[in-house]
């Protein structure tokens, strides 16, 4: 349990609770409601053994915050608990509920003990990817997707994981519960777009046969996107690219834009997910409670090959 104040409200609410759901318990030592909810919060802290993390703030000490937040909710009364989760107050609750409607309320954002393991699973995974123990890695990720199953973020390290080891067969199995979820998530249709190419690859003329293919005709777009898929499923992101671009650049809506879609799917895969959070504006020379989200570092490569692209299309 925390103490929040001025000094550490944006360290240990709000940057704390990027990482890990913040309960804000929001009282007084005059508030006799306050003195019976604190005790129970303390113990639901413990039982909840790390999936959110109890912070308390005297609104005497601090009228400050608790005035921002009791006008950005509405409420006028103590105790009155918010919780925060990536970096801002997403819910609260007014009152000294019983403990079964605080579990309730906590239930409703707070992730399960299943989930938490999984997120273990997942950047222990990380790590190991990272060292390049790219096997140890997928027991992992298999282990997350077991505990959950619709866990889309650990479905695409995992077949990433497959497609990087060379596992098609197993990907393609990763995959076929997904499939459909590909309009709505760029990072499941990358990972397609890289499992056809493998398969694709698997049944590809010679690199030797495909060059000579192109030197006979620039514009044999079959055989030079037969070499991009060759050079995807390689991991050769770059080569790939670059043997698209030249389709797209002679032929933009060539097989239903294909080449396009594939160039963009590589890019995907090249990138670095970045931290989404709503940006909220805040009156000038108030608290900013709401946290504003920061970018992932931008990788030179890809911003050239989306420039080129963007050169190419406008």
């Amino acid at each position: 349990m925390l103490d929040i104040s001025l000094q550490n409200f944006e360290s240990d609410l709000i940057t704390a609770s990027a990482q890990q759901p913040v309960l804000l318990d929001i009282w007084a030592p005059w508030c006799g409601p306050c003195k019976a909810l604190g005790p129970l919060l303390e113990r639901l802290e413990t039982a909840y053994a790390g999936r959110f993390k109890l912070a308390k703030l005297n609104s005497d000490d601090q009228p400050e915050i608790a005035g921002q937040l009791s006008q950005m909710f509405g409420v006028r009364s103590i105790p009155f608990c918010v919780l925060f989760k990536g970096g801002q107050p997403v819910d609260g609750f007014v009152g000294a509920l019983p403990e079964s409607e605080v579990r309730a309320f906590l239930d409703k954002h707070v992730p399960s003990a299943a989930e938490v393991a999984a997120e273990d699973e997942m950047d222990e995974a990380e790590a190991l990817m990272a060292e390049g123990d790219v096997e140890h890695a997928i027991e992992k990720l298999r282990e997350a997707l077991a505990t959950n199953p619709g866990n889309d973020a650990a479905r695409v390290d995992y077949l990433r994981a497959l497609l990087r080891a060379g596992r098609i067969a197993e990907a393609r199995h990763a995959y076929e519960p997904v499939a459909t979820k590909v309009l709505l998530d760029a990072r499941l249709a990358a990972c397609g777009y890289w499992l056809a190419a493998c398969e694709a690859a698997a049944q590809a003329r010679s690199r030797e046969e495909i060059g000579q293919a192109i030197a006979t005709n620039k514009r044999d777009f079959a055989a030079r996107f037969e070499l991009a898929q060759i050079h995807l499923a390689g991991q050769r992101f770059t080569e790939a690219l670059d043997e698209l671009l030249e389709i797209v650049m002679r032929d933009k809506t060539w097989s239903a834009e294909l080449a396009r879609k594939t160039y963009v799917a590589v890019l995907e895969l090249m990138s670095k997910p970045a931290p989404a959070k709503t940006e909220v504006a805040v009156p000038a020379g108030t608290l900013e409670i709401a946290r504003r989200g920061t970018p992932a570092a931008a990788d030179p490569v890809v911003d050239a090959y989306r420039r080129r692209l963007s050169m190419v299309l406008f």
